[in-house]
């Protein structure tokens, strides 16, 4: 399980990261805390840690029943292409927020293919 410890901090670490720049966009806008209302790549950036926070569950439990019940290798596999994908899907939104697709593609077929490979694993046990 060390691949999945391995795989869960740096899916924690996408996040921080979503967190960093949003609170990068709010000092370089100048919109102070708590107001959400600013320009388009305020929002953006408040949007992508939002919704990297909403998928966290989605992933750390699939990731680690996975690599319980399924092998390590192959949740760690899926916990970083979950990483990968909120990557594309942050550089995509902070660019125009229509180019995020293929980044939130990518991020629910890896949790897809965790909840399957947990499953596999649970009926297999």
């Amino acid at each position: 399980m060390v691949l999945t410890a391995w795989a869960t901090l740096a899916a924690l670490g996408v996040y921080f990261w979503t967190g960093v720049m949003a609170g990068w966009a709010r000092n370089k806008y100048n919109v102070p805390a708590p107001m959400m209302d600013g320009p388009l790549p305020f929002q953006s950036a408040q949007r992508v840690q939002a919704n990297t926070l909403e998928q966290l569950p989605l992933v750390l439990a699939p990731l680690w029943l996975c690599g319980h019940y399924l092998g390590d290798r192959w949740a760690a596999a899926g916990g970083l292409l979950w990483c990968v994908g909120r990557i594309l899907y942050a550089l995509g939104y902070y660019r125009d927020p229509a180019k995020r697709e293929i980044g939130f593609i990518v991020g629910m077929l890896a949790c897809g293919a965790l909840v399957a490979g947990s499953v596999i694993g649970l009926v297999s046990a």
